[in-house]
């Protein structure tokens, strides 16, 4: 059976440090787009008796959707953020009239959205920067049985905060890996520092 997922309010940080004019209510009605899609999508994929999209995607795949799902959300609720125009750009989300028409390949006033099922928030970057980044780290169940009674991707842990281009190492890769950067261990713990939202 195919349950809805809620966000619970108690798991919030009462008072977060947050740039931008955001709100925990941002967060909290952002997540819940994101359960409230699945639920719906996934309702539909077993009336038809077809598997859970959790279930037949590869988590590079999940994660993707997932970023520019909570991207989005968080440009429709916040109040002085927007979506990056810019195909790629960094950041993801943009203060609101700072760039012409919103777009720009590599800016500076934002903030980068990232995701992983990597509890504790360690996530690859393709470089380091100094930026605001905000990461949600979730929980996919893909083993109880049977299928049906499988729990909802549930997020665990956000984390935001301004990390530093010092507070990243690099990630040294083969001929044909793309180089990329992850925060350090003491760079990963500047980030948890700022924690919004905490289900572990």
């Amino acid at each position: 059976m195919i349950e809805r997922q809620e966000v619970y309010l108690d798991k919030f940080n009462p008072a977060p440090a947050l740039p931008y004019n955001l709100r925990r209510e941002d967060f909290q009605l952002a997540m819940q787009d994101v359960y409230d899609f699945f639920y719906d999508m996934n309702r539909n994929l077993r009336e038809k008796h077809l598997r859970r999209f959790e279930d037949m995607s590869r988590p590079a795949a999940i994660s993707g959707m997932l970023s520019d799902m909570l991207t989005d959300a968080l440009a429709k609720h916040s109040r002085s953020l927007v979506n990056n125009g810019y195909h790629n750009g960094h950041p993801d989300l943009l203060e609101n009239g700072k760039y012409t028409n919103d777009r720009v390949a590599s800016g500076e006033h934002g903030v980068e959205v990232k995701t992983t099922n990597k509890r504790g928030g360690a996530v690859d970057t393709h470089g380091a920067r100094s930026q605001w980044m905000c990461v949600f780290v979730y929980k996919v169940d893909t083993t109880t049985e049977p299928a049906d009674d499988r729990a909802p991707l549930r997020f665990t842990e956000v984390y935001l905060g301004y990390v530093e281009a010092e507070d990243f190492r690099h990630n040294a890769r083969g001929e044909l890996g793309t180089r990329t950067a992850t925060l350090h261990a003491e760079g990963i713990a500047k980030l948890r520092q700022n924690w919004v939202y905490l289900d572990r």
